[in-house]
């Protein structure tokens, strides 16, 4: 018999990963939140979101991060998300939108020491 202690852990190894979105079919990668950083004077910058934990080609995954330069589009994996846009160089203001139904919600910065911030559950 397992100890109440053991018990425990078993369960919560077991629940957590069930209530993973997505966890037996998997989620397509671009299936979710439409993303745009905007950087219209070329700057460079890096995104980090994170994410509700989905199952995608068997990997649990819950952060998403790049890095580019000027403009640039996509999609994260699921219909929420919070977002970190820093500004890493170049000229000119970047920001950062998430659109859930229909709606954006965006941030922006022109310095580098402070991020722009989007948060969308």
């Amino acid at each position: 018999m397992l100890k109440p202690t053991l018990a425990l852990l078993f369960a919560i190894a077991v629940v957590a990963p069930a209530s993973a979105q997505g966890l037996g079919g998997g989620v397509r990668p671009d299936s979710g939140l439409h993303w745009h950083v905007a950087a219209p004077q070329g700057a460079s910058w890096s995104l980090d979101c994170r994410f509700r934990p989905v199952t995608i080609e068997g990997r649990m995954l819950n952060r998403y991060q790049r890095t580019g330069t000027g403009p640039q589009p996509g999609r994260l994996p699921t219909d929420n998300g919070r977002c970190t846009l820093k500004k890493t160089g170049g000229e000119g203001p970047v920001g950062i939108a998430l659109v859930k139904n229909g709606q954006p919600t965006a941030d922006g910065t022109r310095d580098a020491s402070r991020d722009a911030f989007v948060d969308v559950f």
